[in-house]
Formats: structure tokens, sequence, C-alpha cells
């Protein structure tokens, strides 16, 4: 783990003596920085000190020495110090930091700022972010890096700059986020049914799986998805259009045992029914799945990330998730936990 302020090493191999990464993709910041140093003289006094908090940064790696010396790094994130404490005499350090889209959320608007000339829904995100962080990495990793006509949209002053760009990221049926390279990342969200599994977890001889545990709930899943847009800039008439869930072997098809649970979305960037039609039936998909929440420990794998898809062989079943979230040990003893979102059955082989 290293320091930097303004982009210059301040501090290369903190000694830290614990510490996790978490990532969530339920987070408006995706991932964030928890750790412990012994030494009390990390303790910041000035606002230049390494671990003070003016825009001082560090970079996380987690990593394996092999027998013959060699090392191989995964890195973890590049976060914002947030909040350094501790015993001014005796320590620890306690420093607490969030990944760089803190930095977009904190700079609201400070005029009326509209998506007119902007280009595409990528470009818009790319601007409205680069006028916070104009050197900020972004990439778009959608398939075949889509570009989609960006509606004209104006914000008051005030408003959240980060909603912004997200509420752009959503009309082009994607999701963004700071990844572990602290790059802006807009990406296809994952779909469990037909992504590549990044990671076999298994129990048993030869497995990674330590425990795990299962949750299943009503709370957040529907059969109907109800989409309207309405958009003042474009002087256009308001339109909606409804998603059901009508395959009837669903055991949440409208109209059936389940009942009928509409989940309204709304954007001022959808200016026709076809906007609201692609919008609705994207969102259903996300909307029936399942809400099975399953719980892991296991070896820790710390090249894992958020929306990566799992294949999980446990109590007799093969099944695939969605990973939600997951915390990495900054040491080689600690708890790697997962929470895993849906999940599909899978034949055994």
């Amino acid at each position: 783990m290293d320091a930097f302020y303004a982009g210059a090493l301040t501090v290369a191999d903190l000694p830290i003596m614990d510490g996790s990464v978490t990532v969530d993709r339920g987070s408006k910041t995706r991932r964030s920085l928890s750790l412990t140093i012994a030494d009390p003289k990390y303790l910041p006094w000035k606002e230049l000190d390494p671990l003070a908090v003016y825009g001082q940064q560090l970079v996380v790696s987690r990593g394996i020495r092999f027998a013959n010396g060699a090392e191989e790094w995964v890195p973890l994130g590049t976060f914002r110090i947030d909040e350094p404490a501790g015993d001014v005499h005796f320590g620890p350090v306690t420093v607490t930091g969030k990944s760089m889209e803190c930095a977009v959320i904190d700079d609201t608007f400070q005029v009326p700022t509209t998506t007119l000339g902007l280009g595409g829904c990528f470009d818009a995100i790319e601007s409205l972010i680069r006028a916070t962080l104009p050197d900020a990495a972004i990439v778009n990793l959608t398939a075949g890096n889509r570009n989609p006509a960006c509606a004209t949209i104006t914000w008051d002053a005030g408003a959240d700059r980060w909603e912004a760009v997200t509420q752009i990221a959503v009309a082009m049926q994607a999701e963004l986020f700071v990844d572990a390279q602290n790059r802006f990342v807009v990406a296809d969200m994952p779909n469990v049914l037909t992504g590549s599994v990044a990671w076999d977890i298994a129990e048993g001889e030869g497995g990674t799986l330590i425990a795990s545990s299962r949750q299943m709930s009503r709370t957040a899943v529907f059969n109907a998805v109800a989409a309207t847009g309405e958009n003042a800039s474009s002087a256009t008439a308001p339109v909606s259009y409804v998603a059901r869930d009508n395959d009837p072997t669903s055991p949440t098809r409208w109209g059936g045992p389940f009942g009928k649970v509409t989940k309204p979305i709304s954007s001022a960037l959808w200016l026709t029914v076809g906007d609201c039609q692609a919008a609705a039936q994207y969102a259903l998909f996300d909307a029936t799945a399942p809400n099975v929440q399953t719980s892991i420990d296991s070896i820790p794998n710390p090249a894992l990330d958020g929306s990566d898809i799992v294949r999980l062989d446990h109590a007799g079943r093969l099944e695939r998730y969605v990973v939600q979230a997951l915390t990495v040990p900054l040491k080689a003893d600690g708890d790697f936990s997962i929470i895993l979102r849906g999940g599909k059955e899978e034949a055994a082989s």
C-alpha cells in the first residue's frame, strides 16, 4: 500500500497491521477502505502529511510472494483518505477512504447544467466527469462500445453530479462505477444467465468454500415495470410503457399466485415510447430475478470484483450468482466474505 499526494508518492509500503477493502454494487462509492496502522507517527498533524484529508490518496494491492521470491500483485483500488484517527502517543492509527466516485459526488453543479451539445450518452458522461477530474480514465466497456444519442436534460444548480452521470448510464442500459484500476467504467449490467463465469467456488476437497448461508425474500422482486419519460427541455409529450412478466411458466408471472407488483421508473432522458419500452423490458429482467441472498466465506481471491458471475457448488447444487458485495482482507488470515445475488441452477456435469 502506497500513499500519494497530487500524483507524487509520499510513502511506499505503509506498514499496516490490519484492514480490508469492501466492494459493494449497491453503494454510490463502489469501493471503500478501512485499515489500521500500529505506529502513531503516521497520525497526521499538518495539511500535507501523507495521511491527511486534503486530497491524499492510498493505492492498495494484495499479492502473493512465491518461494523463489517472485511477487504477484492484484490492484484493489485507489482511495481518497476521509478519516484518519488514533491515540497520539500509542496509536494505532485507523484510516478510512473511498474510491473516486466521491470526488464527483462532492462536486455538485454550481450552475444549471445541460446535456445539450455533449453528443452521445458516453460522451456526456465523459464530459461531466472530466469537469471534475480532467485527467480521469473513463472507459466504455459496453457491448459494441455503444454511445446512443443523449436526450437534452437540464439539472439545477446544487444537483448531484454523480446522480446525473449514473442517470445517463441507466438510459444507455449500463452501470457506472470506479474499478480497481481507478478507471470510471461504463459497463453492461451483469446477466447471470448468459455471462461468463469468473470463478468456480466449491465445497469439499480441493474447493475454496469455507461456509455458506442462504436467505430468500419477496422484497425488491417485481413482475411489472412501468417506465415514464417527461422532459420539459425537449417540448415533447410525456411517454410511458409497461412491461409485464407474461411467461406462463414463471413463478412471478403477472396475475399468478405471486400477485401484481409494479416497479415505477422514470427518466427525463426517455423521449419516445420506444425509449420507455426498452428501459422497462431491460429493467424487468432484473426486477423478476429471485431475491435470494447467499453469503459465503472462502479462500481469498482478490481478483474477484463486484458484478462478476461465479458458479457455486454447495449442498449438492450447482448455481450461478452475481457478486453483489465482497470484502477483501489486507492480512493473510483475514476473512474473505462474499454476498451473492439472484441465482440460476445449472445441471451438474
